[in-house]
């Protein structure tokens, strides 16, 4: 796998550097494994890393994930159904993909039928330069558009940290996009900073309200949108001429973007990316976003509500400080609580995926530990969906220096409070 370390200023906090960062906490209270968390058969094959999941109406769990192919990968998705996984459908493959532990591939269902997928090819003028390649199903994943891509601005420069979503009746698309980061004239030169762009691709594959929805943004940490009774809601980490790189939220109101806000003020001043992206999740107004921070040389996993579709928000919870590494992920629950997971380091170089309660009025939950794996790149962004009372979880099992994607399903009661 290609490593995303760079000598340059915005990368000195990488990999093991991110492991070094952790801070011992004020201890919380953990639970072992629930017994009703049940490891479901492995789909991915041995080789496999970069799981995302993606849930249809609630419902229908799809997960896609890549894993070799010759002398390339090919991006994966399998359909979970009851405690078992589909016979896994290839979507594309290559040998020119840009293979990067923290901006993965994803297989999005955007309704019942159509889906989009997305996966990130080499660009020639750089170690860093590629694209943002998607493809389009219109029959729930069984055949796919010819690839294409959706920003236009041909800079031999980074796009990717993407995230997908219905948008106008067509596929919202979020990224990153290095286009004005490439010094005018200049093959290799960097100009300005990196920017957060969005269209939406239309029944003919072409990108329309092509929007820059923020001029300055941190350069390798994950995106993310959840769908609001006003529409899309994207957070992400914002970067200001000071080095402050906070989580900030845009909404999309009838179509138009507004200036994105900080979700709170954390003050986390870096001078690098730590490549550690929030999360998102809503059901009408309600949103729930996690994140990680290490402001003022402490490390937390946050979380936040807004009752308004991501208008204003409550004051931030502190969910940990007990070792985090940050990787959040966050779900809605039927009760108005929410769940939280993230990775924390353990002993030596081990890590756990844990996960913790936030009630509607801030009560947290015990921590409860859903796997164990490598607090490392290779371990990857664990994820979680829910599924009626069901929680799915998928993250990358990390053995020496082999890699498989697991799963497990829990219910959703037995990790909260009684």
């Amino acid at each position: 796998m290609i490593q995303r370390c760079k000598s340059s200023h915005l990368y000195p906090i990488c990999g093991a550097s991110i492991v070094a960062l952790v801070l011992l906490g004020c201890g919380e209270a953990t639970t072992p494994s629930s017994p009703t968390v049940h490891p479901l058969p492995v789909v991915a094959a041995a080789g496999s890393t970069e799981a995302h999941l993606a849930t249809i109406a609630d419902e229908a769990v799809i997960m896609s994930w890549i894993e070799p192919e010759g002398e390339g990968v090919a991006l994966r998705w399998s359909e979970l159904n009851g405690k078992q996984w589909s016979t896994p459908v290839t979507i594309a493959a290559g040998d020119n993909w840009f293979v990067n532990w923290a901006d993965f591939p994803s297989v999005e269902p955007i309704n019942d039928t159509v889906w989009a997928a997305h996966w990130l090819v080499k660009k020639p003028g750089g170690t860093y330069a590629y694209d943002v390649t998607m493809a389009i199903s219109r029959d729930s994943g069984a055949a796919w558009s010819e690839p294409f891509v959706p920003h236009q601005d041909g800079t031999a420069t980074e796009h990717g940290f993407v995230s997908l979503f219905p948008w106008q009746g067509d596929v919202g698309a979020l990224w990153l996009d290095g286009r004005k980061t490439q010094a005018e004239g200049e093959a290799h030169g960097h100009g300005g900073g990196m920017t957060l762009r969005a269209a939406a691709i239309d029944a003919e594959l072409a990108p329309r309200n092509k929007t820059e929805v923020d001029g300055l943004v941190c350069d390798c940490c994950q995106t993310d949108v959840a769908i609001a009774a006003s529409g899309p809601v994207a957070v992400y980490r914002n970067r200001t001429e000071d080095e402050i790189r906070d989580i900030y939220v845009a909404r999309s109101i009838n179509g138009d973007w507004k200036d994105g806000v900080a979700i709170a003020n954390d003050g986390w001043e870096i001078a690098g990316c730590p490549v550690n992206g929030p999360a998102i999740t809503a059901e009408g107004n309600h949103i729930g976003v996690a994140w990680f921070t290490a402001a003022r040389g402490e490390t937390k996993i946050r979380f936040a509500y807004s009752l308004d579709s991501g208008a204003t928000f409550v004051d931030a919870i502190d969910i940990s400080l007990d070792r985090p590494i940050g990787r959040v992920d966050t779900v809605l629950l039927a009760d108005g609580s929410a769940l939280v997971s993230w990775l924390r380091s353990a002993q030596g170089t081990a890590g756990d995926i844990v996960v913790r309660s936030v009630s509607a009025d801030g009560e947290l939950g015990p921590v409860h530990v859903i796997a164990a794996t490598a607090a490392g790149r290779m371990s990857g962004f664990p994820q979680m969906v829910l599924r009626g009372e069901d929680v799915i979880f998928a993250w990358t099992d990390v053995n020496d220096t082999t890699t498989q994607v697991h799963t497990a399903i829990a219910r959703a009661e037995t990790l909260r409070p009684h």
